[in-house]
């Protein structure tokens, strides 16, 4: 098989990093393995991954620091791996910046499934992109700018801007927003974990100049304010 893709997989246990391996292998990526933070950390600054798929649960640094130290200097796709199911598990990893979680045990197939996705979007050609204006903020599938900076997000974050830019100041609903961002129309924490993921976009614009750009409607969803109403 020829691979298209290649991945940081970081987990402790060999038979997971195993089964990951294998699973990513059917879907076309090719794998180097780690079973800590830090060694994950020299492999992923010598080397462009397309993923990481990254389990909480590490010995000495946690996976969520790692996905933190990613996010400061990388866009890369993070896939988290957890045996926690609660909401706030699910906040927290994404509060670290990741794209998607899935749960253990999980299927092979649906981790490969969900690993091929990100990536895909994540290069999504920007020619096939239109760029959605709104005032100094330019969205297109692949960045987001403000006045011509670039504005630091993960591709889920992005996926999340770019859905609200496309409604043009007009509310995007909650369940709206979860399938552009998860693939999920609800669940469990579902309107918390959108609640998290739209902090850190808000956080991202008001560091280029942006403050208060996404707003909240109360019973509906979120709305981006038109410019010059921020």
């Amino acid at each position: 098989m020829e691979y298209q893709h290649l991945a940081l997989v970081v987990d402790d246990e060999p038979q997971m990093l195993d089964i990951v391996t294998f699973a990513l292998e059917t879907q076309g990526f090719s794998a180097v393995s780690a079973k800590d933070a830090e060694s994950a950390w020299n492999l992923f600054r010598g080397r462009k991954f397309d993923l990481v798929v990254l389990d909480v649960m590490l010995p000495q640094a946690s996976g969520l620091s790692l996905c933190r130290r990613i996010r400061e200097t990388s866009d890369v796709p993070v896939l988290l791996l957890t045996a926690k199911s609660g909401a706030q598990d699910r906040i927290a990893g994404l509060e670290a910046g990741a794209d998607d979680y899935v749960i253990k045990p999980f299927h092979p197939r649906e981790l490969a499934l969900r690993a091929e996705a990100l990536v895909r979007r994540s290069r999504a050609a920007p020619a096939q992109s239109e760029v959605i204006v709104c005032g100094p903020l330019h969205v297109s599938q692949d960045a987001a700018t403000v006045n011509g900076h670039y504005v630091h997000l993960s591709s889920l974050e992005l996926r999340l801007l770019r859905r609200l830019a496309s409604a043009q100041g007009q509310p995007v609903s909650f369940r709206d927003l979860l399938l552009s961002g998860w693939q999920i129309d609800e669940g469990p924490g579902g309107k918390e974990m959108l609640k998290t993921a739209l902090y850190r976009v808000r956080k991202s614009l008001q560091s280029e100049g942006l403050p208060r750009a996404i707003r909240a409607v109360r019973g509906v969803g979120y709305e981006l304010a038109r410019p010059g109403r921020e």
